[in-house]
C-alpha cells in the first residue's frame, strides 16, 4: 500500500477509536437514563453493539466502499460460522480450566451458591449482556479499527499495538498486578491472531465469551476488566499467590501468564484449516475489471494455437455441377430398295 493509503488507513483507525469511546458514553448514558434495573446492563451492551455496527458500516462505506456491515466489522456471515464460534469456545474453556485446575488441586476452592429464583433471572440477563458485550469489544478491538491499523502498519505491529491498548483498557478500572496485565496482553494477542488467521471474529468471539463465562459464571471467580457479572456461584481461591492470583483471581497469577502465552500456539494450531481456507488477504479490485481466465486462455491459444484441430482445405477436382449428358446420336437412315 502506498504512503497515502497507509495514512488514510491510520486516519480511519483514529476516527473508529473515537467512535468507540463516543458510543460507549452514549450507550451507558442512555441505559442509565432508562433506569431499567436488572435490564440496565444488557441494554447498555446491546446499545453499544448497535452503535458500533452502524458507525463502522458507515465508515466502511465512506472510506473503503464496502457495502455490507459484515465485512466492515469482520463479522463475516459465511458457512460454518457456528462451528468457528464453537471452536473458539472450546479453546477458551480449556484455557480457563488449565488456570483453575491447579488451584483446585493444590490450594482449594471455597464455593458459595445462591439458590433464590431471582439470582437465576440475573444469570440469564448476564448471559445476554456477556454475549453482546464480548461481541462489542471484539468489534471495537479486532474489527474495523484493527483492520485499518493492519493496513497502516502491517499485521504484526498492529496486533502488538492493539494488544497493549487492550491490556491497558481491560485493567485500568481497578487494582491490577503485573501478572494480570500480562495475561490481558497475551489474551489480546491470542484474539488478534484469531482474526488475522480466519479473517473473521467468530473464533475470537467464541474464545472471549467462553473465557469470561467460564471464569465468572461457571467457577464464580473474578475476572479483569470493566464488565462484572453476578454468578450463581461465588468462589474464593486458596493457595499461593503465584497460582491463585489472590484477589485478582486466576488471571492475576503467574501460572495464568504461562497459560495465556501457550494459548498463542494453541490458537495457531486450531485455526490451521481456517487459515488455509480464509486467511489470505483480500484482493481489492482497482482500475478496469480483468478476466484473468479469459486472458490466460487467449495467451495460450496465441502461443499454442486453439485447442480444436484445423480442418484441411478442400481442393475441387470435379465440377461443382454434374455435366449435362450428350444427346444420343441420331439413328442411321433406313435404306430403301427399289424394284427394277
Amino acid at each position: 500500500m502506498s504512503f497515502l493509503g497507509r495514512l488514510s488507513a491510520l486516519m480511519w483507525f483514529l476516527v473508529a477509536s473515537a467512535w468507540f469511546l463516543f458510543s460507549d458514553l452514549v450507550a451507558s448514558g442512555a441505559a442509565a437514563a432508562v433506569n431499567a434495573g436488572d435490564f440496565q446492563e444488557p441494554l447498555y451492551r446491546i446499545l453499544l453493539l448497535f452503535l458500533l455496527i452502524v458507525g463502522y458500516w458507515i465508515m466502511s462505506r465512506l472510506g473503503q466502499r464496502r457495502m455490507d456491515a459484515g465485512n466492515a466489522t469482520a463479522l463475516v456471515p459465511r458457512p460454518g460460522w457456528a462451528k468457528e464460534f464453537a471452536l473458539g469456545t472450546a479453546l477458551g474453556w480449556a484455557g480457563v480450566l488449565a488456570c483453575v485446575l491447579p488451584v483446585a488441586l493444590i490450594g482449594g476452592l471455597v464455593l458459595t451458591t445462591f439458590t433464590n429464583a431471582h439470582q437465576y433471572v440475573i444469570l440469564f440477563l448476564d448471559l445476554i449482556a456477556l454475549a453482546a458485550g464480548t461481541l462489542a469489544i471484539e468489534i471495537a478491538f479486532r474489527g474495523y479499527p484493527f483492520l485499518r491499523l493492519v493496513e497502516a502498519m502491517g499485521p504484526g505491529l498492529a496486533a502488538f499495538f492493539m494488544a497493549v491498548v487492550y491490556a491497558i483498557w481491560r485493567t485500568h478500572s481497578g487494582a491490577t498486578t503485573t501478572a494480570s496485565v500480562l495475561v490481558s496482553f497475551f489474551l489480546g494477542m491470542v484474539l488478534a491472531v484469531a482474526v488475522l488467521r480466519t479473517r473473521a471474529l467468530w473464533v475470537g468471539w467464541g474464545f472471549h465469551f467462553a473465557w469470561i463465562a467460564t471464569m465468572s459464571m461457571l467457577f464464580g471467580l473474578p475476572v479483569s476488566g470493566p464488565m462484572s457479572y453476578s454468578p450463581v456461584i461465588a468462589t474464593n481461591a486458596n493457595g499461593p499467590a503465584w497460582l491463585s492470583g489472590g484477589g485478582q483471581g486466576p488471571e492475576g497469577s503467574a501460572f495464568a501468564v504461562l497459560v495465556s502465552f501457550l494459548l498463542l500456539f494453541a490458537m495457531v494450531r486450531v485455526t490451521g484449516d481456517l487459515k488455509h481456507k480464509y486467511g489470505y488477504a483480500e484482493i481489492v479490485p482497482g482500475g478496469i475489471p480483468v478476466d484473468i481466465a479469459a486472458a490466460a486462455r487467449m495467451q495460450h491459444e496465441a502461443a499454442m494455437g486453439s485447442g480444436e484441430p484445423e480442418q484441411p482445405a478442400l481442393v475441387q477436382i470435379l465440377p461443382a455441377e454434374p455435366a449435362t449428358p450428350a444427346p444420343p446420336p441420331p439413328p442411321p437412315p433406313e435404306e430403301t430398295h427399289r424394284e427394277e
